[in-house]
């Protein structure tokens, strides 16, 4: 394989296991922050446990995210230098611009946080809490500015080689599809913090080491999830309004739509056949695809036909898949789950074990959507990286050699599998060996001494 290939994969797989714990911790940090009002105001031994486990959680998935951010942003200097050397000008800026609002932030609060909860005063604590969550979600504006940015530029010009210079800030953060894109990936990460925490939860249940904080933990998860599926449903399909406005080839790709129909069934489920043009074996139902894509019964979809740039199909049109089949999973669970959880009283000890290993099977669901969500995103805006504006293969290195590119990328593959399943393998054995709530009964007496 060439040296655009290898570099679109490398950076695909960086940028995967990268966004896994950032998904993770936007939403994570603001459940920490719930934790912790709730020991500082009821005394409760069981929120304090709640607290400082979720906390532990939140410090391991940090560290990770933050290793793993680092090595992706040197891949624009050593497989995207057209990238740095075209959109320089204002992806420098707001990669800039994260660290020194957000990733400050987070870095100057997080020792308090973690270590100082004994060392200063229950406000000063809770303050600090409440900045790192902050923190987290400021990292998430810029870096989804950027994002956004690229796939649907304004508020820039371009010079007679080819560089961008900014003309407006305010058009190029606040882009057409900017508010979509962050309040998607803001319930995204709701989603994901919230079936991490009824995943794990339940296992700590099946495994017989709950505690005082698992019920707590438990409602609150499912409470979160229930809540935000359906605030997700409404802003995915916002986004997918303007996905049909800015982006009309990606949505034709999402569809599977070959060429220009009104009215346009929606299709569930089928196998896109790129050389026929057509999809094999589809299963569809009529005018639905124009109701949810346009809001109108009749409401007309541009075909691949039309357009001279599109993106590979298949991977977008199953991506895309995937990630509503998780969602509408996500919905039964969570509904069907807090229904049950209430009718026992919020005793977790009598739920239905089928349930139980159900929650725990959707521990990283989350996971499993937002990457599907994210490779739609990006592989749709195939072949550009700056959507219209910059092509994918102007930006790759013309330098390295593309046996160095796949060697690396080994690298890469080993080294973050060993990370992935020893960060999944840490959570499990910390669900399986929880703090005793005596312990935390003592702390709670030596703090109001």
């Amino acid at each position: 394989m060439d040296a655009l290939i290898l570099s679109r994969i490398q950076f695909a797989v960086n940028i995967s296991f990268h966004i896994l714990f950032p998904v993770i911790n936007i939403a994570l940090a603001w459940f920490v922050v719930y934790f912790r009002y709730k020991a500082g105001k009821t005394g409760d031994a069981g929120w304090l446990a709640a607290y400082r486990f979720w906390t532990k959680v939140f410090a391991i998935t940090f560290a990770l995210g933050v290793v793993s951010g680092v090595t992706m942003s040197f891949q624009f200097g050593t497989n995207w230098p057209g990238f740095m050397e075209k959109a320089g000008n204002i992806a420098g800026p707001l990669l800039g611009y994260e660290v020194l609002t957000a990733f400050f932030l987070e870095a100057g609060f997080l020792g308090i946080m973690l270590f100082g909860r004994e060392r200063v005063s229950q406000k000063v604590h809770m303050t600090a809490s409440t900045i790192v969550a902050i923190g987290t979600s400021i990292s998430a504006f810029w870096i989804l500015a950027l994002d956004s940015w690229m796939q649907t530029p304004q508020g820039h010009w371009i010079d007679a080689e080819g560089v961008m210079h900014v003309k407006n800030w305010l058009e190029v953060i606040f882009n057409p599809s900017f508010p979509y894109r962050l309040s998607h990936k803001l319930l995204a990460s709701a989603l994901t913090a919230s079936f991490l925490i009824i995943g794990l939860s339940a296992w700590q249940i099946l495994k017989k080491t709950a505690n005082s904080a698992t019920p707590k933990v438990l409602k609150t998860g499912l409470t979160v999830a229930a809540v935000a599926i359906v605030l997700q449903v409404f802003a995915g399909d916002a986004h997918g309004l303007n996905t049909h406005k800015y982006q009309p080839a990606k949505l034709a790709a999402i569809e599977a739509v070959w060429h220009t129909e009104k009215p346009v069934p929606l299709t569930l489920i089928g196998w896109p056949n790129e050389e026929t043009q057509e999809t094999d074996y589809a299963v569809k139902v009529p005018y639905l695809g124009s109701l949810i894509l346009t809001h109108t019964m009749d409401g007309e979809i541009k075909g691949l036909s039309e357009f001279a740039d599109k993106p590979p199909v298949a991977p977008v049109f199953f991506a895309f898949r995937v990630m509503v089949g998780v969602g509408v999973l996500m919905l039964l669970v969570s509904w069907y789950g807090w229904y049950r959880f209430r009718k026992t009283r919020w005793q977790p000890q009598q739920l239905p074990k089928w349930l139980l290993y159900t929650f725990a099977g959707m521990t990283f669901s989350g996971w499993l959507a937002t990457l599907a969500g994210w490779y739609v995103t990006e592989i749709g805006r195939q072949p550009f990286l700056v959507y219209g504006v910059l092509r994918t293969e102007d930006a790759v290195t013309k330098m390295v050699p593309s046996e160095n590119i796949g060697l690396t990328l080994v690298m890469y593959l080993v080294l973050y599998s060993a990370m992935l399943l020893s960060y999944i393998m840490v959570l499990k054995y910390m669900a399986e060996h929880p703090e005793h709530d005596e312990h935390e009964t003592g702390r709670l007496k030596a703090e109001e001494r």
